[in-house]
């Protein structure tokens, strides 16, 4: 069963310096049905104007990670960790006993456009770590390409949860199948452009909750970037 919601139905936020869209509850926008999804907690879309960003904050228990769309993020944390994140990029925070950070547009004139996602771990109390890694449009480029696992299978950066997050492009004929194994739920983000999964047509900022299916199939993809969780059957995050 695919279960479609769609991207004018996510909580807004919209500052002078941010917009932002929020698949889930997540700060002023709280709505009681959309409290997460399985170990999902939070998928933000945010804008970030030139040279602005989010200050220096804290977080605690938490897997973290980035996915630039357009433009770059830059990355400070207590860690002594710097870096820039660019499309292509994706970076892994394990936030464990706590950790702070900050992320900035470092950029005087282009907007940076981005998904924070937030996976709650199978763990708690581990120390704080930080991965990063690039995957080409190639690897992604009509298929599904992992980025995230538990034990780092295949070049992905590892997560402490019993999840993997898969990328994918999609445009004219290319077309892909995922298996899923039995009893496992999965969630679908688009993050931009347009496609059908299962012959169901989904566009930019959709998200799809997915339960006892055990093929998806991507095609008819117009511009399409995908990220697919494979979940723990399971409804709501055990915060």
């Amino acid at each position: 069963m695919l279960e479609h919601r769609p991207s004018s139905q996510r909580g807004t936020a919209q500052l002078d310096w941010l917009e932002s869209r929020h698949t889930f509850s997540f700060g002023h926008y709280f709505d009681p049905e959309q409290q997460g999804f399985s170990d999902l907690l939070v998928i933000n879309e945010d804008k970030v104007q030139p040279g602005r960003g989010f200050g220096t904050h804290p977080h605690r228990d938490m897997e973290i990670f980035s996915y630039v769309l357009s433009g770059a993020l830059e990355h400070k944390d207590s860690m002594g960790t710097g870096s820039v994140i660019r499309p292509g990029d994706v970076q892994m925070m394990s936030a464990g006993t706590g950790i702070t950070h900050s992320e900035f547009n470092p950029s005087p004139q282009d907007i940076v456009h981005f998904l924070q996602i937030w996976i709650v771990p199978n763990r708690q109390g581990v120390a704080p770590r930080y991965q990063q890694e690039h995957f080409c449009d190639q690897e992604k480029r009509g298929r599904l390409r992992l980025i995230i696992s538990p034990d780092g299978d295949d070049g992905s950066l590892s997560v402490y949860q019993d999840t993997r997050v898969y990328a994918g492009l999609f445009d004219g004929d290319e077309e892909a199948t995922h298996a899923l194994p039995p009893s496992r739920y999965a969630y679908i983000h688009v993050a931009r452009g347009s496609l059908q999964v299962n012959g169901v047509d989904f566009a930019a900022g959709d998200g799809v909750r997915i339960r006892d299916e055990r093929n998806l199939t991507f095609r008819r993809g117009v511009g399409a970037e995908v990220l697919l969780f494979d979940l723990r059957p399971q409804e709501l995050p055990e915060t």
